[in-house]
């Protein structure tokens, strides 16, 4: 999808485009591609003469590869979180200032994108130069961090009230299900905290180019501010994940023990019993309770009372 913008009356709209000379109008300050085809790129390779990078070359890690200046402009990719029904993942964006516009490729529509969008069509003076929808781009993500972080947190709550609440025990299905939503949250805590990181790496090659002028260079810099709590708060969960995970899997010990100490009880209960049993099953001919009337009885008897008495004695003792 190829998508082009402009300012009227300080809000940024919308203009169709259909033909290169649509693309080409001096108007057009951000050209916006999501997943474009073949055709897509072609016309905007030759609209703007420059080479729009492949998919490989998004996915690069290396700082030379993700922010650089060429005769082309200046060029920045940055990871942004992306969350769906499956969980979250972070999709590379593709950035180039060229002569006053601003360019960007990506291969899935993200909710940054059409939040700042909303902004910047309902807000006269949200943005005034391609510098500014550069940065406000990154204000809305540290933004949409922020919220997602947020919900971690609360996920976690829940899970928390869940694992330390005394007055409920979990069943193996209840703390398969808790560690399996404290993975979730582990993986979207990472996710956001690389994110973070990257999008700190962005905003520092930005303001060691000099490519904005003093009002935004302040702008990023609160940025920078933010992304540094931000940080420090994704450290703050990470600490409370693996509290919860030491947490759950405790939980889990002290139920297996439970299942080994039951069968440890109960061997030694039928222990002496099986003693009893196993000498009066004795086939010797002289045995004196041989022929006696009572001997089966009695056997029973003592058999059921040599179990008994360790269960008591186990149940005093606390142990059962």
């Amino acid at each position: 999808m190829l998508a082009a913008f402009a300012l009227a009356h300080g809000r940024l709209v919308h203009l169709p485009v259909q033909t290169a000379a649509d693309l080409a109008r001096p108007e057009v300050m951000w050209v916006d591609l999501v997943d474009p085809s073949d055709d897509e790129r072609a016309l905007v390779q030759s609209v703007f003469r420059l080479e729009l990078p492949e998919d490989e070359e998004l996915e690069d890690i290396e700082e030379s590869a993700r922010c650089y200046v060429d005769d082309a402009g200046l060029h920045i990719n940055s990871y942004f979180l992306h969350q769906n029904s499956e969980g979250a993942d972070n999709v590379t964006v593709s950035f180039l200032l060229n002569e006053g516009r601003l360019l960007t490729m990506r291969q899935e529509e993200l909710a940054v994108f059409r939040l700042f969008r909303l902004r910047a069509r309902v807000q006269p003076g949200f943005v005034g130069s391609a510098e500014d929808i550069l940065l406000s781009i990154y204000e809305v993500a540290v933004e949409y961090d922020a919220d997602v972080l947020e919900g971690v947190y609360s996920a976690l709550e829940k899970v928390s009230s869940r694992v330390l609440n005394r007055e409920t025990e979990m069943n193996d299905a209840a703390m398969a299900e808790t560690v399996a939503d404290i993975a979730q949250q582990e993986d979207v805590n990472g996710k956001v905290r690389l994110d973070l990181m990257d999008t700190r790496r962005a905003l520092s090659f930005l303001l060691r180019s000099r490519v904005i002028g003093r009002e935004q260079e302040g702008n990023l810099r609160e940025i920078l501010r933010d992304l540094e709590s931000l940080n420090n708060h994704t450290g703050f969960l990470f600490d409370k994940i693996n509290f919860l995970m030491d947490a759950v899997m405790g939980l889990i010990n002290l139920s297996q023990n439970k299942i080994i100490k039951i069968f440890s009880i109960a061997s030694v209960v039928f222990l002496p019993p099986t003693m009893i049993a196993s000498v009066y099953g004795m086939n010797f001919g002289v045995m004196p309770e041989l022929k006696w009337e009572l001997g089966y009885p009695f056997a029973i008897l003592l058999m059921l009372l040599s179990g008994i008495a360790p269960y008591v004695f186990f149940k005093k003792k606390g142990w059962l």
